[in-house]
């Protein structure tokens, strides 16, 4: 798994690809713990158009970011969330964590605010 990062309007935008599975789930830790270090208020979009597959340790992964932004009144947001990954993270109950967007202009826009 690879995980892609850019800035955008004062919003990091990670686009991970492959399979959020497993150890390479770590590596998606690795690439959002020092966005969420370095900012005093992150914002955090992160775009599964590549992401395949997540299981419980991505889910892990996700909620410990989604908890470490929470406590810099930070906020993160997704887009492109397959229908697996969207039912999931309904099974979890974790669907109302994290801000959903139809688009990355929407997203941006509306984690700009």
């Amino acid at each position: 798994m690879s995980t892609k990062i850019r800035q955008q309007n004062g919003i990091t935008i990670l686009e991970p690809q492959g399979k959020i599975i497993g150890p390479s789930a770590s590596e998606l830790r690795e690439a959002i713990s020092p966005q969420v270090e370095t900012s005093d208020t992150p914002r955090i979009l992160i775009n599964f158009e590549h992401v395949n597959r997540v299981d419980s340790t991505g889910l892990g992964v996700l909620m410990g970011a989604r908890a470490a932004v929470a406590r810099k009144k930070g906020r993160v947001g997704v887009i492109n969330v397959s229908r697996h990954i969207n039912s999931l993270i309904v099974l979890s109950r974790l669907v109302s964590l994290f801000e959903r967007f139809d688009n990355e202009t929407a997203a941006v826009s509306g984690l700009s605010v």
